[in-house]
């Protein structure tokens, strides 16, 4: 069963994470912009960063493994608490969000829930809005349930188009907030985060419509296998290969496949 794992972190991963993926049924990942473990001290840190994932990561993806890879690009919303290297950044992601391998904005979302970080989730929705490029929400770690609700807030409050964008890491505390929209509902399967069984729980009450599984797999403890595993824990729990496969597959492809740049084959 393929797989389509819409936000692997694959910079901080060996060449041996992307084959071991392909092995396991991931044809497709795409790259977020997040966080890369420290705060970044200069704007010219983001271009170089940003260049890495469209052009060395798309280009070691396919050589090593055969895997499509592609790209969203943002300003993450913890660095956005820098006010003034923040807005340097974000003049300048318009010109990236035009390249061929770039899919979408994200992540973008909230961390501290600073003012700092709301005029940078609101400056890049109205960006994505402007392009209709789908977007990937980073829900807050801490406060995560209030938090959540203030990013429905500014979406509301912005009229941009839900359907065009995935709110991400939810839990059994937020899911309820998030379907309040019509936004897609993202389970990121990682420690701290949401484990697999959980997730899986979460499905058989709510269903699998709008609903897509991803690993993170960034420079802390996570797994780029864990949508696989996840795979193979529905059908282990008997689950229906079709809705199985719309969870890790079909779901995630229909939401980047709002993408002009998103040329992957069914």
């Amino acid at each position: 069963m393929r797989i389509i794992d819409p936000h692997m972190h694959m910079i901080s991963r060996s060449s041996d994470d992307y084959e071991r993926a392909r092995r396991a049924g991931i044809e497709c990942c795409i790259e977020p912009a997040f966080w890369s473990g420290t705060d970044k001290e200069h704007a010219g840190s983001f271009f170089d960063y940003f260049e890495q994932i469209i052009g060395h990561e798309t280009e070691r993806a396919e050589r090593v493994a055969g895997v499509d890879h592609y790209v969203t690009i943002a300003l993450e919303p913890k660095e956005a608490n820098y006010p003034e290297m923040a807005q340097a950044v974000l003049d300048r992601i318009p010109e990236y969000l035009d390249r061929d391998p770039v899919v979408g904005v994200g992540e973008i979302g909230l961390d501290q829930d600073t003012e700092e970080e709301r005029y940078a989730f609101r400056e890049q929705l109205r960006m994505a809005e402007e392009r209709e490029l789908p977007v990937i929400v980073h829900t807050p770690h801490t406060d995560k349930p209030s938090g959540t609700e203030t990013i429905v807030d500014m979406i509301h409050d912005e009229d941009v188009t839900e359907e065009r964008i995935v709110i991400d890491h939810n839990t059994e505390n937020t899911i309820d907030i998030s379907l309040e929209t019509d936004c897609w509902i993202g389970f990121t399967l990682y420690p701290g985060k949401i484990e697999a069984g959980t997730a899986i729980d979460l499905l058989e009450e709510y269903g699998t419509d709008r609903m897509i599984f991803n690993s993170a797999a960034d420079w802390d403890p996570s797994d780029p296998l864990a949508v696989p595993k996840a795979r193979d824990e529905m059908l282990d729990r008997g689950w229906d290969r079709e809705e199985v496969r719309k969870v890790v597959f079909d779901n995630p492809y229909d939401f980047f496949d709002q993408s002009p740049n998103f040329d992957y084959e069914r």
